[in-house]
Order: structure tokens, then sequence, then C-alpha cells
């Protein structure tokens, strides 16, 4: 297990973030950096570089919802229907999933988290090549409206 502190005192850090290390099923240290980057850009409103870090192809499935993402268009209307920012604060894998906690923020561009900021959002990940080849919303937690949807 990875657990990711806010300013904790062991570890170590990464990009501001402390990484604690610990017990079987220890989160891939590359698959961190990737999801950290990736959320990072989106709590930055930078949804250029968040669609950056995803594959094409890939998938994304935000509850009954799986989108295919076929283009890197694609992946710029995922994130920008992504309506909170995030921050990173656990991870942990297992097997080819590496499941990351997020406190939930505000950030720049479309849509409002509104009273999802401060909550908890729970995410799998498949990370291939330094690129998100999946991206699946687990577990209770998300908030926010959505931005106006947009076909692609």
């Amino acid at each position: 297990m990875v657990r990711v502190l806010e300013g904790g005192q062991a570890g170590s850090t990464t990009q501001g973030i402390r990484l604690v290390v610990g017990g079987a099923g220890n989160a891939d240290p590359a698959d961190v950096r990737v999801i950290d980057a990736w959320v990072t850009a989106l709590r930055q409103g930078d949804v250029d570089a968040a669609a950056g870090y995803f594959a094409i192809p890939s998938v994304a499935e935000n509850g009954p919802v799986l989108l295919h993402i076929k283009s890197i268009q694609d992946a710029r209307h995922f994130n920008e229907s992504l309506p909170c920012g995030a921050r990173l604060i656990h991870a942990e894998t297992a097997g080819q999933f590496t499941t990351a906690t997020f406190r939930l923020t505000e950030r720049p561009g479309p849509g409002i988290c509104g009273p999802g900021t401060g909550g908890i959002a729970k995410t799998s990940f498949v990370i291939h090549n330094g690129k998100i080849a999946e991206w699946r919303r687990v577990g209770a937690g998300g908030g926010g409206q959505q931005a106006p949807s947009q076909s692609t």
C-alpha cells in the first residue's frame, strides 16, 4: 500500500506529495506519478494537459456511463466533463489496477464542484506506457454539477 499524505512527516516526496510505502500490494510509483500529474493538471484547469495523460484508445467509466476515448478530443471532452478538481491522498495497487483516493476541490473551467468540495472520490486506473488506459470511478463519492455534455 502507498499512502499519499498531504504534508506528512514520513516517506519520500514526489512533486510535493509524501508517499508512505508499507505492506503487500504497494502502489506502483510510476502509476502514482501519472495519476498525480493528471489530477494536478485537471485541478489547475489545464484540460489539454490532463487529456494528454490518456492513452488513445482508452476507456473511462464514470458511474453508469462507459466512454470509449478514441481521440485526444474525446479525452479533452471527458476531462472537461469532470466538475471537480482533486488532490491525490492515497493509492494502492492490486493486479493491474491502481486505485486512487482523492479529496475533491474546485477547479478553473467548466462545472462546479459545489457541495462536493472537500469530499472523497475513488478511481481505479490501468496505466500502460505512462498513459491512462482505463479510468473507472469506484465506490461512493464524487460530487458537483457536471459541465454540459458534449457529444462526440
